[in-house]
């Protein structure tokens, strides 16, 4: 929507700024996207607007109300800030928005905070996600994982659950916009957190991963009946939870869906360019310049994406589609989008040495 925010995240891939950026798309332009996404019929694609700070810009209610009118669902990711309040959270439900998603990135103020980059953000967050439940709203924590807060993630889940959220998406850092400065969590930690997020679902809210998508592998590995095989890290994790929510309460929740950068997802920044996610800089295109779902359908970087076309250990991985590795994480690593993704254990410990030769579709950049 747009780069515009009240806050200066350590981690933000937009490098949000105070005020909006140049050329961010208009409300026409907003309105002729939001048609477009219209015309795509049932199942129709849900628009989630994000930032920067979405409530920074003026028009968004009245966005939410064209999506409303021409059916395409919507979803709101907003910055906790003095503009979130009753009045606007008020108009967004009247016009069919059912999910907002808060972002919580410790168990503690004294975390939260400091990634924030404000002081009582934590507080405040948690007021909100009290706001939110009582304009009817679907809540959704987003958690961005890194080295500072990895411990805290237990504490995290049982907050969440304390709280009454719905969903818990857990971002896991790519090195891109201030991200870079910010310490990743490696493979093997990687391989623990998503072993105690499988465990984590199973206390009645949903967990997602955003750049994990080799949780779906840790999952169908252990819905096949496989046991964890966590090192120390997720022996902490899976103790502290424990003792804090007793022993699992519910089946595991987690989605099934196999989507990956450029697969399932999409994002177009304010200005209209058109990426494979938000944390994948590689410019496909604009908007202004032709439409959103062909450039989806037809780009050949996507479509190699969605065949799998991927060298290197994600190549001859079992898991290519139900995974696929982070393109994101291949393309900040290796500057190779297609490549293998070294946040994961399995292709990590692949042979890299046998990557075949592989030719990667020109992208505008």
């Amino acid at each position: 929507m747009t780069t515009a925010c009240g806050l200066a995240c350590r981690h933000c891939r937009a490098c949000a700024q105070l005020e909006p950026g140049a050329d961010e798309l208009s409300t026409d332009e907003g309105r002729a996207l939001i048609d477009e996404l219209a015309r795509v019929g049932r199942p129709r694609p849900i628009l989630i607007l994000t930032g920067g700070d979405c409530l920074k810009r003026s028009d968004i209610i009245e966005l939410v109300a064209h999506a409303e009118q021409v059916g395409v669902p919507v979803a709101v990711a907003p910055s906790v800030t003095p503009a979130l309040t009753d009045a606007v959270l008020g108009s967004l439900r009247r016009h069919g928005v059912k999910t907002a998603s808060l972002s919580l990135d410790g168990a503690t103020a004294a975390t939260h905070d400091a990634i924030r980059g404000i002081s009582g953000h934590f507080d405040a967050t948690l007021a909100a996600i009290g706001q939110l439940h009582r304009h009817g709203f679907v809540v959704q924590v987003n958690t961005t994982v890194m080295g500072p807060n990895q411990d805290e993630l237990a504490d995290m889940a049982i907050l969440i659950e304390t709280l009454g959220v719905a969903i818990w998406e857990v971002f896991f850092l790519i090195s891109t916009g201030r991200g870079v400065d910010v310490q990743e969590t490696t493979a093997a930690e990687n391989e623990d957190i998503c072993e105690f997020l499988t465990d984590a679902s199973c206390y009645g809210f949903t967990v997602r991963t955003v750049e994990a998508p080799f949780f779906r592998r840790i999952v169908a590995a252990r819905r096949g009946g496989g046991r964890p095989r966590g090192g120390a890290l997720y022996r902490r994790l899976s103790e502290r939870l424990r003792d804090g929510l007793g022993e699992p309460t519910a089946p595991m929740r987690v989605p099934s869906a196999a989507t990956r950068d450029g697969k399932g997802i999409i994002f177009v920044a304010s200005t209209g360019d058109v990426y494979p996610s938000g944390f994948m800089p590689l410019r496909l295109g604009n908007v202004r310049d032709g439409g959103l779902l062909e450039l989806y359908r037809q780009h050949p970087l996507l479509q190699s994406i969605r065949a799998a076309e991927f060298s290197g250990p994600c190549g001859r991985c079992p898991h290519a589609q139900l995974c696929g590795g982070s393109r994101a994480r291949a393309l900040a690593a290796t500057g190779n989008p297609l490549g293998s993704d070294p946040g994961c254990l399995v292709a990590l410990e692949g042979d890299s040495r046998s990557e075949r030769p592989l030719s990667v579709p020109a992208v505008v950049r």
